[in-house]
This record gives structure tokens, C-alpha cells and sequence, in this order.
């Protein structure tokens, strides 16, 4: 059981109780940098969370910080609706250069607001208006946000109870659970069948990875034959981007491997590149059926996320050396974590991943649990994942030096062995 710090009364006194990483992380912290962040004290722990994939690109970035420095001190834009700004301009043309055009994408680009969630509604809304049907697919153990549209198509029945009310125009399907070649055929026969209950859905959404869910990867052939059935059925494709995305499985998309190009694509968490708040909504120009001011918010053009923005995307991903280095470092990840496993007790953990997205599942959700906590007083700042908080999620910058990784990973396996339970056939030591 954690302690509180002696210095978070205040936040016991004031905040709601729905407060949730602070509770596994009993610290005060006061700064960051890099791959670590400080607590008050000033002792440091290797960030191995980055912010929910909100800080791909680590604390602080200097050339991000710099360049937002330097706009915040000359008076630039700070809030601007959807006005014209310079900032704007600058990152959508950055955007396009980068981004879109070497993956021969012709997205047109939508800011919906300042969180996943809002670029998750935006989509729904926006399938269903061009679809005019009601009901959109999506996946166990799914998550895409806490509002109700975008929890309607999350599967953790936690989360969903928080709704108060129904949720409805959703229809789960497992998420690449079946063998290769019969995937579909029963969402097929669903589509088909005349008495089948199922009307013809607006849209299907998915996660490539699923990081809530369990760092539950699809196969390049699912997320394939999942876009054919698509187009064949005539619903939309929508990728959820919002935490695999901006590189942390390697490529820019997380549907690159795939060779798949969906129909609409949600981005946040590192699309600002230093955690500021920021969404997108992609999606083919002939969607872009919008009247204007038909889906509006107040935040929706925050220009220092603009400025940070357009700095990472110079920085990172004018070439391929961000990720060919995240690429190597995840190989580097998959030995480490195999190794750990290999050593434990049955029933072996099983580990999965992609890039620099991981996850260790155990047994007994507990011992996830365990982990983390062990890890924190070690220095390492970890979080569980999964259905059942059965996965313990490992997440580290995709700038992260090699050193760093292998002291993060170190620390890793010491918090496995370290809270181990001792075998009942195991004789006296």
C-alpha cells in the first residue's frame, strides 16, 4: 500500500477524489528533464509513463522549449478560436511537408479541440453525418475517451459504468482474436445477413495497438483485411491514433506497417510534441462535409501547441533517424523484457509490444500492481494497463539515450524479482 507524500494534504483536502496516477506515485513533483522528471526533494526517476505517450519527445524539450520561449517573449498569439494566426500557417504547412505529402496522405485537417476525446467525437460525428446511419464498430477492450460518444465505443465496463446513462449506436467485435483467414466471416455473415439485427454501420474504429486495453497488438493482415471489409461494406475506417501515434511504434502512423490508409485518423497526446494540449481529426477531403461552425470549441487553436508542434516535426521527422533509433531501441526493449520473463516462475508473463510501446502481462493482476509500486520506490515511474490492471505498460521517450533504457530496464526486472512470492514447492534457502 502506498503512502501519501506528507506534503499532498492539500490535494487530499481539495481535489476530487477521481484523481488516479497520483495515488500509485506518492510524490510531490516540482521539474522535469529529458527522460526524468524531479520530485520536490529533488530525486529524480526515469520517466517510463511519458504522459500517457503525451511526451514522446521527453520533458522540456530544448529545441521545443526554445522555440516556445522565444514566441511567448516576442507576444505572439497565445489563444485565437479558429482565427487565421501565423502559428497556424507555419505547422499546417509543416504539417503537409513532413507528414502528409511523403506518405502521399490527402488529409484535410481538423482542429476539434484540445483532447483525444474531442478529436474521437469529431470523427463519430462527422462518420455519421457523411454515412447518415447511427451505429459504428469497435473493439474489445477499446479504449478512445471519457465523453459519452467517445466512451460509447470504449469496451472497460469500469469506464462505462461512469456513464450514468446508456450507450448506444455501438457494436463490439472482438479485436483480432480468430485465426488467420477467418477473421471477418462473422462480422461478414452479421453485415449480410437480412436477419441479422445488425444494420450497416457509419463506421468501424480501431486501435492498431491498444494501450489501455493491454498493449494488445493487431496483426498487419487483421488491420488489412479489416480495411478491405470496410470499403466492400461501404463503412468508414477510423485508426485512433491518439496514443501510438507521432512515432511511438516507429513510423509517424501506426498503420504504416499495415499499408492500410483509413478513411479518417485521430492524433493528440505527442501531436504538440511537449505536452501541451492539441488534437486532430484527419480525414479524406471528400468527408470534409462540414458547415462552418457546425462543430465548434473554444480551444481549439492553441497557438503555442502550433509552435511546438511545427518544432518537433523540424527537429524529428524531416528524416527517418527518429524512427530508426525508436525502431532499435524497441528491439532493445522486446530482448530485455523477454529476458525477464523467461527467468520468472510459471505461469510466465507474457510480453508484447511494438516500437517503443510495451507491456508485461501477469498472472495475478496484484503482482502488476506490485510492480509498479516497487519500481516507484526504486525510481522508476511505471503504470498498469488492461482490462483487469494485469499488465504493467512500459512507455519511455522515444529520445531516450540507450543508457538511460538499459538503467530503466534494470530497474524493471529488480521490481519483477524483487516482488516475486516464493514457490510453495520450493525448499528452504
Amino acid at each position: 500500500m502506498t503512502v501519501p507524500h506528507p506534503a499532498s494534504h492539500v490535494f487530499e483536502r481539495l481535489e476530487s477524489e477521481v484523481r488516479s496516477y497520483c495515488r500509485g506515485w506518492p510524490a510531490v513533483f516540482d521539474r522535469a528533464h529529458g527522460s526524468r522528471i524531479y520530485d520536490e526533494d529533488d530525486r529524480p526517476f526515469l520517466d517510463f509513463f511519458s504522459g500517457a505517450g503525451a511526451l514522446n519527445y521527453g520533458h522540456n524539450n530544448p529545441v521545443l522549449k526554445r522555440a516556445l520561449v522565444d514566441y511567448i517573449e516576442r507576444d505572439g498569439v497565445t489563444h485565437a478560436l479558429d482565427m487565421s494566426t501565423a502559428a497556424k500557417r507555419t505547422f499546417l504547412e509543416t504539417f503537409q511537408e513532413t507528414v502528409l505529402e511523403p506518405r502521399s496522405l490527402p488529409y484535410k485537417v481538423m482542429f476539434p479541440g484540445p483532447a483525444g476525446t474531442n478529436a474521437v467525437e469529431a470523427a463519430l460525428k462527422l462518420a455519421r453525418k457523411v454515412k447518415g446511419r447511427e451505429a459504428v464498430v469497435f473493439f474489445t477492450n477499446a479504449f478512445h475517451g471519457m465523453s459519452l460518444g467517445s466512451l460509447a465505443v470504449t469496451g472497460n465496463a469500469f469506464k462505462r459504468a461512469g456513464a450514468g446513462i446508456p450507450l448506444v449506436h455501438a457494436v463490439p467485435m472482438p479485436y483480432d482474436e480468430l485465426p488467420e483467414g477467418g477473421e471477418f466471416s462473422w462480422f461478414d455473415r452479421l453485415l449480410a445477413g437480412e436477419g441479422s439485427g445488425l444494420d450497416t454501420p457509419a463506421a468501424v474504429i480501431v486501435e492498431t495497438v491498444q494501450g489501455e486495453g493491454g498493449i494488445n497488438v493487431a496483426r498487419a493482415e487483421w488491420l488489412r483485411g479489416l480495411a478491405e471489409l470496410c470499403r466492400r461494406r461501404d463503412m468508414l475506417l477510423i485508426v485512433d491514433d491518439i496514443q501510438m501515434g507521432c512515432g511511438r511504434t516507429g513510423a509517424f502512423f501506426s498503420f504504416e506497417e499495415a499499408g492500410i490508409t483509413p478513411d479518417i485518423v485521430t492524433l493528440s497526446k505527442s501531436v504538440s510534441g511537449y505536452g501541451l494540449p492539441m488534437a486532430l481529426t484527419l480525414f479524406r477531403p471528400e468527408l470534409d462535409v462540414w458547415q462552418p461552425g457546425e462543430h465548434n470549441g473554444t480551444f481549439r487553436g492553441f497557438n503555442p501547441a502550433f509552435v511546438t508542434a511545427t518544432a518537433a516535426l523540424e527537429e524529428y521527422w524531416r528524416d527517418g533517424r527518429l524512427e530508426k533509433q525508436t525502431l532499435a531501441r524497441g528491439e532493445q526493449m522486446e530482448q530485455a523484457l523477454r529476458a525477464v520473463a523467461a527467468g520468472r516462475p510459471d505461469p510466465l508473463p507474457e510480453v508484447r509490444g511494438r516500437g517503443l510501446a510495451w507491456g508485461m502481462e501477469f498472472a495475478d493482476p496484484s503482482r502488476a500492481t506490485a510492480v509498479c509500486s516497487r519500481a516507484f520506490d526504486l525510481g522508476l515511474l511505471l503504470e498498469t494497463s488492461g482490462p483487469r490492471d494485469e499488465v504493467v505498460k512500459l512507455f519511455p521517450p522515444l529520445t531516450i539515450d540507450e543508457q538511460e533504457l538499459e538503467e530503466g530496464l534494470a530497474l524493471f526486472a529488480r521490481a519483477v524479482r524483487e516482488t516475486e512470492r516464493p514457490s510453495r514447492s520450493a525448499g528452504p534457502r
